[in-house]
């Protein structure tokens, strides 16, 4: 696997990054990112699930807005704002949206697949 280059500032403003639909009710734009991890911001509208799936990246994040069933290997827990999770690498895991929500997700490694 190739590694990204630092493309990003070391300030972000929320204002100057592009949000990209993802569809089904959810979009995301990518904050920042260098060779070590990746910052990105996940907004969801009520009911949108971030299916179960897995990915070698570790993987934590908090509720920003909102509030979400978060799910991890088998393991639900309905969490608010200022909770958060912590995801290890290949474990499975999604969210469904309980109403208008964002997340704020940091992975390491970067998340090369959010780039191309």
């Amino acid at each position: 696997m190739t590694t990204a280059k630092t493309t990003t500032d070391v300030f972000v403003t929320d204002a100057a990054v592009e949000w990209t639909d993802l569809g089904d009710g959810v979009r995301r734009k990518i904050l920042g990112y260098n060779d070590a991890m990746m910052m990105v911001r996940v907004e969801f509208e009520t009911g949108a699930i971030g299916p179960l799936h897995r990915h070698p990246h570790v993987q934590c994040a908090v509720v920003e807005k909102g509030s979400f069933d978060v799910t991890i290997e088998g393991r639900t827990q309905r969490l608010g704002v200022g909770d958060g999770y912590m995801v290890p690498s290949n474990a499975l895991h999604g969210v469904v949206a309980l109403e208008p929500g964002v997340l704020l997700d940091i992975f390491t490694p970067i998340r090369e697949d959010f780039l191309s």
